[in-house]
């Protein structure tokens, strides 16, 4: 499976990004997928997790509130609708598909994941 995460750029701090990771392959629509980001420095965190079917989501409590992750299986994309952006959201965000049907914290228990698409939010 080959992931390709876009939508990333340059924005001010209260706009609003979409980001869209397009898978290759149906087989994305049986896994949970997260998207991941990662400043300088700092681990890769989960800001954002969603289960096979989208019955399921996961919101770190640092973007809970702003950021909305939604799919639709019949395009093999997921999305993250990142609202009211901050400066601390500045990063590379990656897309990643989960080993099950569900999303995990845990970076091992994705097997794929895209090149990232960088964003950077301007005070």
């Amino acid at each position: 499976v080959q992931l390709q995460a876009s939508g990333g750029g340059l924005a001010q701090a209260g706009d609003s990004l979409r980001l869209s990771c397009a898978a290759s392959k149906r087989t994305f629509s049986n896994n949970g997928v997260g998207w991941f980001r990662q400043v300088p420095g700092k681990e890769r965190e989960l800001v954002a997790g969603i289960t096979w079917n989208g019955g399921g989501t996961y919101y770190a409590d640092s973007v809970k509130g702003r950021f909305t992750i939604s799919r639709d299986n019949a395009k093999n994309t997921v999305y993250l609708q990142m609202n009211s952006l901050k400066a601390d959201d500045t990063a590379v965000y990656y897309c990643a598909v989960s080993r099950s049907s569900y999303y995990s914290v845990e970076r091992s228990q994705y097997r794929y994941w895209g090149q990232g698409t960088k964003v950077t939010v301007s005070s």
